[in-house]
């Protein structure tokens, strides 16, 4: 097999699912700019598309490894209790709003500790990856970067952004609210933002950007919030 990114051969092909998912689901995004009149027939088709992710890419993901159990924020399915593929659609809202800000977060977790992580972003065919104990890198026009966290410590300076029901004060001159927490997180990782402060989330839509944040350098914390920064910051 050529290998098409840094790492190894089953990242490769986690990576080559969701290229072949990703073709089905630009044809989604434009099927649904064309329902903005009605929201409603957008979150219906939003939801269907989503359904359609996680069917397209089960096949690709089992020749990865076919004992290996799923997760999804609507999906559990068991496998052979070491190996589990977690896989979501982050940033919905956006997709039912015609926003091409939103991504596919896959992770491959082998005896509850994850292995390879995945947040692909379909419209600019992004992608940010990692491998436990082997760094964070991002991936684009056949090109590959190592990424690192940012070194601000300065709180005016910090961009942070944010998923928050409540009325809390926010932190630094630029905070800001994208609507996709996988690649918020993943924008940690890269040094695009400082830190992320989120309230709780389906850990499917997480798993991904928990390793790609720790392999950069930064530090996560997932309790009653989950907070990830560069690890120089206190938020």
């Amino acid at each position: 097999m050529e290998l098409l990114i840094k790492g190894s051969t089953e990242l490769n092909k986690m990576f080559m699912a969701l290229q072949r998912t990703a073709v089905s689901l630009r044809h989604d995004f434009g099927e649904v700019e064309n329902l903005q009149q009605s929201l409603r027939g957008a979150r219906d088709f939003v939801a269907k598309a989503a359904s359609r992710i996680e069917e397209s890419i089960l096949s690709d993901l089992l020749l990865v490894r076919p004992s290996a159990g799923l997760l999804t924020p609507e999906i559990t399915r068991e496998g052979d209790g070491r190996d589990e593929f977690v896989l979501a659609l982050s940033g919905a809202s956006n997709f039912v709003r015609g926003n091409p800000h939103f991504a596919i977060s896959l992770a491959l977790r082998s005896n509850d500790e994850t292995q390879i992580a995945l947040v692909y972003s379909p419209i600019d065919e992004r992608l940010y990856y990692a491998e436990n104990g082997r760094g964070a890198y991002v991936y684009s026009a056949y090109h590959s970067a190592r990424i690192r966290v940012s070194n601000i410590t300065e709180p005016s300076e910090l961009t942070v952004a944010y998923n928050t029901s409540d009325n809390r004060p926010m932190i630094g001159e630029n905070a800001l609210r994208t609507g996709c927490p996988a690649m918020d997180l993943a924008w940690v990782a890269a040094g695009k933002l400082d830190a992320f402060v989120s309230d709780a989330l389906d850990y499917a839509e997480i798993a991904a950007g928990d390793l790609l944040v720790r392999e950069a350098g930064g530090k996560i914390e997932m309790m009653a919030d989950l907070i990830a920064t560069n690890g120089k910051v206190e938020i």
